[in-house]
Parts: C-alpha cells; structure tokens; sequence
C-alpha cells in the first residue's frame, strides 16, 4: 500500500504561484496513475488534474487548464501541482491521489489519498 503526503500548501495573492507536491512512500508511485483533487467548504471534492504512469499523458479540469501543470518524477517518489494565476476560487484543500488499476485519465476513481495541504487565495 502507498502512502501519501502533500506539501506546498499556503496564502497567495490572486495572480501568484504556488506548487504542491506529493511525496510516496511504501511503494514505488511509476505503477500508479496519480491526481490531485481539491475540496473547499460545502462543496464536492473536484477533480484538478490526472498524470499517467510514465507522465506522458495528462487531463485537467477546464476551470484549471491553461493555469495548472501536474508533472511526476517517478525516480523521486513524487507527484507535483504548479499552479500560476491563481483565483480566489481556486481556495480548497488538495489531495492527491493514487490508483494502480487501469483506466482512462478521465475516471475520477481512485484508491488512495493523501491528507490535503490547504491553497487560501484571499479575494
């Protein structure tokens, strides 16, 4: 079993950078298909973004596409989230996610999660 933990989280002001990262442990992440999803106060958890096993292919959410980049280093153990231009919408705790199983990058399930890392963009 993979164990999963996020980092990178903080206050930014709208506009600004930040970049969340994942880190595994127990299992090597290059069997995993990895995503980051973010949950904020009364509302769903959504789905951000999605890397395949070699990271050759990835998916985002239309709300994120063009701002996000989702990158992996399968030597490193770990999964990354750049977020440029950030709103305040974008407001939420991220997850990242893991699942060994095969499956397009646009099913939303997944087995294992992190703890989150919580992003705060003041309006």
């Amino acid at each position: 079993q993979v164990q999963l933990v996020e980092s990178g989280g903080g206050l930014v002001q709208a506009g600004g950078s930040l970049r969340l990262s994942c880190a595994a442990s127990g299992r090597s992440l290059s069997t995993y298909t990895m995503g980051w999803f973010r949950q904020s106060p009364g509302k769903e958890r959504e789905f951000v973004a999605a890397i395949s096993r070699s990271g050759l292919s990835t998916n985002y959410a239309d709300s994120v596409k063009g701002r996000f980049t989702i990158s992996r280093d399968n030597a490193k153990n770990t999964v990354n989230l750049q977020m440029n231009s950030l709103k305040p919408e974008d407001t939420a705790v991220y997850s990242c996610a893991a699942r060994q199983f095969a499956a397009g990058l646009n099913n939303l399930v997944y087995e294992y999660w992190g703890q989150g890392t919580q992003v705060t963009v003041p309006s």
